[in-house]
């Protein structure tokens, strides 16, 4: 249960840190994140390629989960955890073992700075 829990703390600070680098609360699309990963992981064009389909598979169902939702935000989320778990074995499963290490550390960051009460991390003016 509190591995749920973190999960669905690490999706609401991927979705802050989405809306904050996007600019104008807009989404990142799949391929800048995964242009993001291949700079922050050093991805081969071939896994950046997998990454970008993974995402964008991900985005549907995740828009999908929404309107079902109805703006019930506890039947969101509970149905996201699932999404985004799954969403996060299918890419460690593209990377090599040290991508796949540093991967699980940028997660379990963001999960960190999401229980703290930080957001994005950006630290600007």
């Amino acid at each position: 249960m509190k591995k749920i829990l973190l999960l669905c703390c690490f999706l609401l600070g991927i979705t802050a840190i989405s809306r904050a680098q996007g600019g104008g609360g807009m989404r990142m699309s799949a391929e800048d994140r995964a242009k993001q990963l291949q700079t922050q992981l050093k991805l081969s064009d071939d896994q950046t390629a997998k990454i970008v389909a993974i995402y964008k598979t991900q985005a549907t169902k995740r828009d999908s989960i929404r309107t079902a939702a109805n703006g019930d935000r506890d039947a969101m989320m509970q149905a996201m955890m699932p999404l985004m778990k799954d969403t996060n074995e299918k890419i460690k499963a593209i990377l090599t073992a040290d991508q796949a290490t540093a991967y699980e550390k940028m997660l379990q960051e963001r999960m960190q700075r999401m229980q703290q009460g930080g957001g994005g991390g950006g630290g600007g003016k």
